[in-house]
């Protein structure tokens, strides 16, 4: 992808470029880095550190905001990720394919689980939990050395990938044009297919179990293995060439909609005084009713971001190629800005709904900060 040495320079795709992809990739993982931020101040999923704001002026909000994205923008990774993996896997033959993801995902990893998961730990414990002790003290009663943190995601595309590639002579003989772009319909009817499957699987495996040392949750891969399914049908049938503007409306009036169950949700629960954990998962209704939801929101988020993006992010400018040359090492060392900007803002005496305010973008920048001089390191760049 060229780019011009001149910042205000405008790059407009053509028929054989998909700058909206890269554009896509690019707003996925602030929203991954806003999500974190959220869940470390007191919305609900995991994090290595948390400092729980009571107040619910900030709750209500940040908690909308992690129940929107998680309905989506790791699903959406996948298929971007497959998409390309199909053309990637036809281009370069699976020998080359195979040995160049084994590179780019699984060193990634082992550097995660054994240098970088470990340092993150230890910052929490000396400089969170008041511990007194050196990092090489630290490391002797150490133990959880498989540890693939916030690369759950690369761990499990990885697998994906060798899936793929083990199965690449039957999804060649696929026929090219057998599926067309879905509407509306299609989609929600689909969404609502793997609602039920993923509220299936919810009843033992609830939302926020995690299968240790892999850091998946099987309540939310239903999702991820039919969206990566999807990205290689969508890369068959050249989808990310076909998206029409005719249909926005029709996703985006749906999403608003669906934003309007999140008040419904409520009184469900607080009206005939049901346990909050149900949302979770187990055999209730609200499981039930959220997992329809998510997935429907989330598949049409995705929709909707797809045909806005082809029609109106289909441009490049260095600072946007710059941005999504960095991205992947964006997220990889993510974690390392958010933890030392709370860190740092752990003496303030300010409830943490405010130090939210100040982490959220010092955390964006601190995280493209991090990855650019990470990627100055040579050789570096070659990998992420």
């Amino acid at each position: 992808m060229n780019t011009s040495a001149y910042p205000s320079t405008k790059i407009v795709g053509n028929e054989g470029k998909l700058f909206y992809i890269d554009n896509i990739r690019i707003i996925l993982t602030i929203l991954v880095i806003l999500h974190h931020t959220c869940v470390m101040y007191g919305a609900p999923g995991g994090w290595y550190y948390k400092e729980p704001t009571m107040l619910k002026a900030a709750l209500i909000p940040m908690t909308v905001l992690v129940s929107t994205d998680q309905s989506f923008f790791m699903g959406f990774f996948f298929f971007i990720s497959a998409a390309f993996t199909y053309s990637s896997l036809k281009r370069k033959g699976w020998r080359r394919f195979l040995t160049d993801r084994l590179i780019r995902l699984g060193l990634p990893l082992i550097f995660y689980s054994f240098v970088f998961s470990p340092f993150l730990i230890f910052l929490i414990y000396r400089y969170g939990e008041n511990n007194h002790a050196s990092f090489f003290q630290f490391l002797g009663g150490f133990h959880d050395w498989i540890d693939f943190g916030v690369l759950w995601f690369v761990a499990a595309l990885l697998l994906f990938t060798v899936v793929c590639v083990a199965l690449h002579r039957t999804f060649d003989k696929m026929r090219i044009g057998l599926f067309a772009v879905p509407k509306l319909k299609v989609i929600l009817c689909s969404a609502l297919l793997i609602g039920l499957i993923s509220f299936i699987i919810r009843i033992p495996f609830p939302v926020g179990w995690v299968l240790h040392p892999l850091g998946f949750q099987p309540g939310h891969f239903t999702q991820y293995i039919f969206l990566f399914i999807m990205g290689i049908i969508a890369a068959k049938n050249d989808w990310l060439k076909q998206f029409s503007e005719n249909n926005f409306q029709q996703f985006w009036r749906t999403i608003k909609i669906l934003l309007c169950f999140f008040p419904v949700f409520f009184l469900i629960q607080t009206g005939f005084h049901l346990p909050m954990v149900w949302y979770s998962g187990g055999f209730n209704v609200l499981s039930l009713l959220y997992s329809a939801w998510e997935q429907c929101i989330g598949f049409c988020i995705i929709s909707a971001m797809l045909i806005f993006g082809k029609q109106h992010w289909n441009f490049s400018t260095p600072t946007v190629s710059f941005l999504s040359q960095h991205a992947f090492a964006v997220y990889i060392f993510h974690p390392l800005a958010l933890i030392s900007i709370a860190l740092l803002l752990r003496p303030w005496s300010a409830d943490p709904g405010f130090k939210l305010l100040i982490a959220a973008p010092i955390g964006v920048a601190g995280s493209i900060l991090l990855a650019i001089l990470v990627r100055l390191i040579p050789s570096v760049k070659r990998i992420i």
